[in-house]
């Protein structure tokens, strides 16, 4: 099992509201993706993170823009204008994340698309376990899209993967919910405990890690993305919001 594989047709316009500077992308298959680049600044981790988090997450029944994989020619970023957004898209030439870009979605602002308090409170625990720190009032990284709620920008989570801390390490590192947008549901987070961790098997988190191109990936580094996930999964007591069961 893999990514769908498209092409990059045309690049329409630069999303700014990040450091990384994605774009708005259309693509041979006559969709309209946001563009995230493995030559922008955070590197391609930053798209490993997407992946293994952004699909795990939809696995386990949470709303995520449709992930591929998207060829970008080079001689797409040599018809760019803009200096900084024509080097990126040199930088970039191959293999990049393509997320299906939702028309007419808006930021999540706790009113419309708000989901119910079991929803908020698995959100609250997987975030917490990927050690996602992306989920604040300030940039919740959330959208609204008629009417639901839709998960995006999971690219700083797993921030273990940038200096390979131990798996021993990352077990215990605790996360603090005191900044997440769903803190307020920080008691209901034990009572979904039970049902994530058990959904959460070694065989899903291969199948998630799989899906990570090989390009993007050292040799061996899925077995430790296993091997940190799993462990973290083994001993909640440390990162568990609203304290264990």
């Amino acid at each position: 099992m893999s990514l769908p594989i498209v092409t990059a047709t045309r690049y329409v316009l630069p999303l700014r509201e990040g450091g990384s500077l994605p774009g708005v992308v259309e693509g041979n298959d006559l969709g309209t993706y946001v563009l995230k680049f493995h030559g922008a600044g955070q590197g391609p981790k930053a798209l490993v993170a997407e992946i293994i988090v952004g699909e795990l997450f939809r696995r386990l029944g949470l709303r995520v823009p449709e992930l591929k994989l998207m060829e970008l020619d080079p001689l797409i970023g040599k018809s760019e204008p803009d200096q900084e957004i024509q080097q990126l898209l040199l930088r970039s030439a191959g293999l990049n994340l393509a997320v299906d870009f939702l028309p007419g979605s808006f930021g999540y602002d706790g009113s419309s698309g708000k989901p119910d308090e079991t929803t908020q409170a698995k959100i609250l625990w997987l975030d917490a376990y990927v050690a996602n720190v992306d989920r604040s009032w300030r940039n919740p990284n959330l959208l609204v899209w008629h009417k639901q709620l839709w998960l995006i920008d999971h690219g700083a989570a797993l921030y273990f993967h940038h200096s390979w801390m131990s798996a021993e390490k990352f077990t215990g590192l605790a996360y603090d919910a005191q900044d997440h947008v769903f803190r307020d549901v920080a008691d209901s987070v034990p009572a979904v405990d039970a049902e994530l961790a058990a959904a959460i098997t070694p065989e899903l988190l291969t199948e998630v890690i799989a899906l990570v191109p090989g390009e993007w990936i050292e040799e061996g580094d899925r077995e430790r993305y296993l091997g940190h996930l799993t462990a973290r999964l083994a001993d909640r007591s440390a990162w568990l919001p609203g304290g264990a069961q």
